[in-house]
């Protein structure tokens, strides 16, 4: 199952570090990353097979959310289904 991993705040050194750790460990296969830093705003959308994670959906989406806390940053985790229609609207 793919799902997409969104990152949005302040440009900070281990953002990407720290998000992709955070996938390793609960088993998440990074399928695609794209990233861009505007005026020192920095974004990240994150294609991931989530199919054989150790932690459920709900539970990662909750790691990932206190990770974008510690890093007073925005991270969302949403099955790619979603993600697309809500771009179609």
């Amino acid at each position: 199952m793919n799902a997409i991993v969104t990152v949005i705040g302040e440009d900070k050194v281990g953002i990407i570090a720290g998000v992709c750790t955070l996938l390793a460990e609960n088993n998440v296969n990074i399928l695609d990353i794209t990233q861009t830093i505007l005026q020192g705003k920095f974004t990240m959308v994150m294609a991931v097979d989530v199919g054989k994670s150790s932690a459920p959906i709900g539970e990662l989406s909750t790691k990932l959310e206190a990770l974008g806390e510690k890093l007073d940053i925005s991270i969302r985790l949403q099955r790619e289904e979603i993600f697309d229609a809500m771009h179609r609207i």
